[in-house]
């Protein structure tokens, strides 16, 4: 499952409700509220952060301003603090609200010192009107959308959460509007796999395959796929070679292709050894030929076992793997040493 990696730089604002006595308790409530969101934010406390912002957002909410922008901080910052049922919340509301975080900015120059400076759209709309001489260059500009981030990281909640099937469904409505968003097929493949799906997980690794081929990780993931059916065996062979190649830096990814190309190589062996001696006496000939075909399954099988036993030499079944191959394909000395290493590490286990 993909780690859930958040951060956003929040940015805090200022507010004003009027001059009422009522208006001026809830202005200094909101600051409150708002400096105290902010600090704990700042300060990675985001178990605090999470239910300010939230509480800002419902001041400002019943007093007219439906800022959802506040809405977004308080479910990042529950995601941050591993809450995530409340982020999943969060999220799903403001998905569903239609929320995309746009606004629009608008700024002008000052004369005197050149810097450019934020206003509210008000003060800006009066001051390019009435033609000031304390500023020019009056701009507007439409911040990012972040609805692509919701997205994604709604997604990436539910897979951590195990709800697989409500992931897949964001993760299709997510498509629908951003089709060629990398992260969502991503995570449309690990959804379709955890749903079982996986007709539709093969075809969506292709379909990324056919995208990136660099990709290790769906190279072995098609592989693992591919060798559980018998008629797909040499198609994954390929597969998992692929991802060898590709996985010069990621050990573990190497490690996983070598072992599993050294199971498919192999076989269902056995099945093999059930049908050589089911011909042993029948059709010897034909039995000569089974084995003949069986060691040479093992010696293709034998230099991506041994580094799979490289990388995992404390791998009781790496070290049982290379034994049985090297007794198979007549390598007695290493298949001793095998046999005592393997003595070795069953001495190990608990009791």
């Amino acid at each position: 499952m993909k780690k859930l990696i958040l951060g956003i730089a929040i940015v805090s604002s200022a507010f004003v409700f009027g001059q009422k006595q009522d208006a001026k308790d809830v202005n200094a409530q909101l600051q409150a509220s708002n400096k105290a969101a902010m600090d704990a934010y700042q300060a990675k406390n985001y178990t605090v952060a999470a239910p300010k912002f939230l509480e800002v957002y419902n001041l400002m909410k019943a007093n007219g301003q439906d800022d959802k922008i506040y809405m977004y901080y308080a479910g990042l910052s529950y995601a941050l603090a591993n809450n995530i049922d409340e982020s999943i919340k969060i999220y799903t509301d403001l998905i569903n609200s239609g929320y995309t975080g746009v606004q629009t900015q608008y700024t002008a120059k000052a004369i005197k010192t050149g810097e450019v400076t934020t206003l509210d759209k008000n003060t800006w709309d009066l001051l390019k009107k009435s033609s000031s001489k304390d500023y020019t260059d009056f701009k507007t500009e439409q911040t990012k959308s972040v609805e692509p981030d919701l997205y994604e990281t709604l997604s990436t909640l539910l897979l951590n959460a195990k709800k697989n099937d409500e992931a897949l469904a964001i993760i299709e409505k997510g498509l629908a509007k951003y089709p060629n968003n990398a992260k969502l097929k991503e995570y449309q493949g690990s959804a379709l796999y955890a749903t079982g799906n996986t007709d539709k997980f093969m075809a969506n690794l292709k379909e990324q395959l056919a995208k990136n081929p660099n990709d290790g990780t769906n190279w072995y993931n098609l592989g693992v796929l591919q060798s559980k059916n018998p008629a797909t065996a040499n198609d994954a062979i390929a597969s998992f070679q692929k991802a060898i190649q590709l996985a010069s830096n990621d050990p573990k990814l190497s490690n996983n292709a070598n072992q599993n190309l050294v199971y498919t190589l192999i076989g269902d062996d056995a099945k093999a050894v059930e049908s050589i001696n089911a011909l042993r006496k029948s059709n010897p000939d034909e039995a000569t030929k089974l084995i003949e075909e069986r060691r040479d399954r093992f010696n293709k099988a034998l230099p991506y076992a041994e580094k799979w036993y490289q990388t995992n030499s404390e791998n009781i079944d790496a070290v049982s793997t290379l034994r049985e191959i090297y007794s198979i394909t007549k390598n007695q000395a290493k298949a001793n040493e095998m046999k005592a290493k393997q003595a070795e590490l069953e001495a190990k286990q608990p009791k």
